[in-house]
């Protein structure tokens, strides 16, 4: 069940403040720095709330790991840490992203940021690491969701889409409820579970840049890849108004910065329309993910509170788990590339097996260690 929304939005509006300045990595560490500090930092919530937001965000369309900071900030502050939790993780980066693309428009490039990079991701990756071991020990904590799970991973790392892997492990553990129902009771067919969806019904460019991409966080499942196919298809080929380059060359952006890869829009924004587009894009593409989490809130607890959508939950769980793991396997390929980035993450696994530092100062370390071996290069 939901915890008690005993917090205040100004506690809120600082802690996911700091996660969106440091949030590097893409979704999966998003997630693992959420549970650092809201689970075993603050305690604000249980692994088990917190398995449970992660598994149903995947459930709707648009950023998971922004919606997971929504659902966290309605957790705790109700509507307001709803709204609170959710700008304040997506201003960090919208600022920066609008910084760069700034950049980009006047010198025709952008800051380097790889010597950052080469500290910050071991780091990260460690993080990811440790939530993991964290999280397996809620939701893998009988056997089935450990199989259930591994399979999971392995049809990922075979090259499965991740939204075939999530639905295909939710379905196989309702199914297998449902069918224990069944034998114990000689019974009744599934219900279905109930999909939420949204219908959202605008001189210049501005009115289309803002339809474009309400549909485009309204439709998108999946990772970065399809936020590209979908950009592409729009900005690119039907309204032209970016080149292919400059297209990449945003997703890169959106990418290397803190916070969610969404802010891609941003850096668009601002190459279609300067600064207002930049702030209608940002706007436009993350509104739907607000209005779905809205919804979420209530599906939440409904799909815990009754035994076989329990059952799929828990599938839900196990298979985001194993995603997860996936995303760190292949992090990990590029990460740790020298005896170097191997003892930041090392080090970072001890820190957090031994103290309770926040994890904005080991990442801020992994950093400072990046851009001292790129001075001293």
């Amino acid at each position: 069940m939901a915890s008690g929304a005993s917090g205040s939005t100004r506690e809120v509006a600082a802690v996911f403040l700091r996660l969106g300045l440091v949030a590097f990595g893409g979704p999966a560490a998003h997630i693992a720095l959420m549970r650092e500090e809201l689970v075993r930092r603050r305690g604000w919530v249980s692994d088990q709330r917190f398995a449970d937001l992660m598994g149903a965000t995947n459930l709707i369309p648009g950023p998971n790991s922004t919606e997971l900071a929504i659902h966290l900030g309605h957790d705790r502050a109700r509507w307001r840490g709803l709204v609170v939790a959710g700008i304040c993780f997506i201003l960090p980066a919208a600022v920066m992203v609008g910084v760069l693309a700034r950049a980009y428009v006047e010198y025709g490039e952008t800051p380097a940021v790889e010597s950052i990079l080469y500290g910050v991701v071991p780091v990260v990756l460690a993080i990811i690491a440790w939530a993991l071991i964290g999280l397996a020990r809620t939701v893998l904590a009988a056997p089935w969701p450990a199989l259930l799970a591994g399979a999971a991973l392995t049809a990922y790392l075979l090259g499965v889409p991740e939204l075939v892997v999530l639905f295909a492990g939710a379905a196989i553990a309702g199914l297998a409820h449902g069918a224990r129902a069944l034998a114990r009771r000689g019974g009744h067919g599934l219900l279905g579970v109930p999909l939420l969806v949204v219908a959202v019904p605008a001189d210049g460019r501005l009115p289309e840049l803002f339809w474009t991409m309400v549909k485009i966080g309204s439709v998108l499942y999946g990772s970065g890849y399809v936020l590209l196919a979908f950009l592409e298809g729009d900005f690119v080929e039907r309204l032209g108004w970016v080149s292919h380059q400059q297209l990449l060359d945003a997703v890169s952006i959106g990418q290397v910065t803190p916070g969610p890869v969404f802010t891609t829009a941003t850096f668009l924004g601002y190459l279609v329309a300067g600064l207002p587009g930049a702030v209608v894009a940002t706007v436009a593409i993350f509104l739907p993910s607000f209005v779905f989490v809205g919804l979420l809130t209530r599906l939440t607890d409904w799909l815990r509170s009754r035994a076989w959508t329990s059952a799929l939950l828990d599938g839900l769980n196990a298979t985001a788990l194993a995603l997860m793991a996936g995303v760190a396997l292949q992090l990990g390929r590029t990460a740790l590339v020298d005896v170097l980035t191997v003892a930041l993450a090392l080090g970072t696994l001890v820190l957090l097996w031994r103290t309770r530092l926040n994890s904005a100062w080991l990442i801020a370390a992994g950093a400072a260690v990046g851009v001292a071996r790129h001075l001293m290069g």
